[in-house]
């Protein structure tokens, strides 16, 4: 019983001794374990204290440059101010020595004209006591008094000019029957061109009827603002008068009268009139004016079965809508000339579509804005040639007024169709024709000039508007612009009556709120 007891004591003993030597080696591991994870924090420490002075330092770097750049452009824009500055001083300080040397010399040339007119005055004085002097002692030479003399003078004088009056009256009289049939003819012929002229403008007038007449005083505006913007802006005159219920609308350009005709219908129906209105409504217009040439001339190919057409030829074609050949439609002329030689090539048994597409683009160069130097049909022909036209077509359209040589059997028949078509009965008139070049080379003469924008040839050619850019031409140069081309106008061109030069220089200012 006692060795049990024993036992049990050393059994106790030893168990307690394990735990506590189990104890201490946990103990250990977990401090060893706890060191560690403290040394890998205070190293994941240092990494993030490195990183994030790394980050502001960038920052603080970042900072600095943009300080920098804005300090650079605030002492940039001072010293330009400063510049400025300075160069209205240089130049006020230079203004104000050229006035003052002015003054200087006005105060000067005043002096010396009171000197002089002193001495005028003084010796004026002279000759007038010297003259009295001179008729006294001529009256008492003569015995005749001053008067009296001047009378005999004038007796003998009269009789002197009534001889050579009648010399000379004789000589006119001579002369006149030597010239009068030259000067016959030359007046036939200023009232043959003034009646053309006049003719020229019935054909060139467009009638705009109205409901009433209180909407044309809408139209003209404000001393007269609404008007001139309306003619600024298409180019044609606008004619206001007595004429009841109607407006008509001047210029030698179908396609300006039509955008006129059509900007002032919608501006009377909507009722709202003004510059700005007015502007906004011409543009619309001239965009629905281009998309009604690119209709026309697309319906007039399909109507006549021409194919793979290029689409610029396919708006000059529509552009011939308003065009006119010596009175003659362009269009209907062309279409005539392309059904004339198709039905002609038919007979012969030559290609019958290449005929009617030659005879459609035969006159093509009278649309042509460029390569105005050159005659219609070589004009019409390069631009053929550039829209890739076989050569045989471009051929035809150059040849068919035999500026160069005929090629194929194509170009005869259309020259053939041509000369049909224009030389039936009603079919042209020269004057109309004749007019309208007129007009055109007033335009592209004054459009010769450098800065100017847009030029109008309005009220028959009788006023050439010319329009001028505000930045690139000035006031003086204006006057100089249209003293020069008036010059040049009556040097290189033949016109009756005269042509009145007006140079329009404005500026805008335009600006949106947003």
């Amino acid at each position: 019983m006692g060795e049990i007891i024993i036992y049990a004591i050393l059994l106790v003993a030893g168990g307690g001794l394990g735990g506590l030597l189990t104890t201490t080696v946990m103990r250990k591991a977990i401090m060893k374990k706890s060191d560690a994870v403290l040394e890998d924090a205070k190293q994941q420490a240092e990494v993030l204290k490195k990183e994030k002075l790394l980050q502001a330092k960038e920052k603080f770097l970042q900072l600095k440059s943009e300080h920098e750049t804005m300090v650079n452009e605030k002492n940039l824009n001072i010293s330009r101010a400063e510049n400025r500055i300075q160069q209205k001083e240089q130049s006020l300080n230079q203004k104000t020595e050229d006035f003052q040397r002015k003054q200087k010399e006005m105060q000067i040339l005043k002096d010396n004209l009171t000197n002089q007119l002193e001495i005028l005055t003084k010796k004026q004085g002279e000759v007038e006591k010297a003259h009295e002097e001179h008729t006294k002692k001529l009256e008492l030479i003569s015995g005749l008094s001053a008067n009296e003399a001047k009378d005999q003078l004038i007796e003998a004088i009269r009789d002197v000019a009534n001889a050579e009056a009648m010399v000379l009256v004789k000589e006119i009289t001579e002369e006149a029957k030597l010239t009068s049939s030259s000067i016959a003819k030359k007046i036939v012929i200023e009232t043959i061109q003034r009646t053309a002229s006049e003719h020229a403008i019935e054909n060139t007038v467009t009638v705009f009827n109205i409901e009433s007449d209180e909407i044309k005083g809408r139209i003209i505006g404000r001393e007269g603002r609404n008007i001139r913007a309306l003619e600024a802006l298409t180019g044609v005159e606008i004619i206001i008068d007595d004429s009841p219920d109607a407006i008509l609308l001047s210029g030698f350009d179908p396609v300006r009268r039509e955008i006129a005709r059509l900007s002032l219908h919608k501006l009377v129906t909507d009722g709202r009139i003004h510059p700005a209105r007015i502007e906004e409504v011409v543009n619309k217009t001239e965009k629905q004016i281009e998309q009604e040439i690119l209709e026309t001339g697309k319906r007039t190919v399909i109507d006549l079965g021409i194919h793979n057409l290029h689409p610029e030829l396919i708006k000059l074609i529509g552009r011939m809508k308003y065009r006119s050949s010596y009175g003659q439609n362009l269009l209907q002329h062309s279409i005539e000339v392309a059904k004339l030689s198709a039905t002609m090539a038919a007979e012969l048994g030559l290609n019958v579509k290449a005929a009617k597409r030659a005879g459609l683009l035969h006159d093509i160069g009278k649309i042509a804005e460029n390569e105005q130097e050159l005659p219609h049909a070589l004009s019409g022909m390069k631009i053929a040639e550039k829209y890739k036209e076989k050569p045989d077509i471009c051929n035809a359209i150059g040849a068919h007024h035999d500026e160069i040589e005929m090629e194929t059997l194509i170009a005869p028949i259309v020259q053939v169709c041509d000369s049909i078509s224009g030389a039936r009965p009603g079919a042209r008139r020269e004057v109309v024709e004749a007019y309208i070049q007129r007009l055109k080379k007033l335009e592209e003469m004054a459009l010769a000039y450098p800065g100017v924008v847009k030029t109008y040839a309005i009220q028959a050619g009788r006023e050439l508007r010319v329009i001028v850019g505000a930045e690139k031409v000035s006031d003086a140069d204006a006057d100089k612009l249209a003293f020069d081309l008036s010059r040049k106008i009556q040097s290189e061109m033949t016109y009756p009556g005269q042509i009145k030069i007006t140079v329009i220089r404005e500026t805008r200012a335009v600006s949106y709120a947003k």
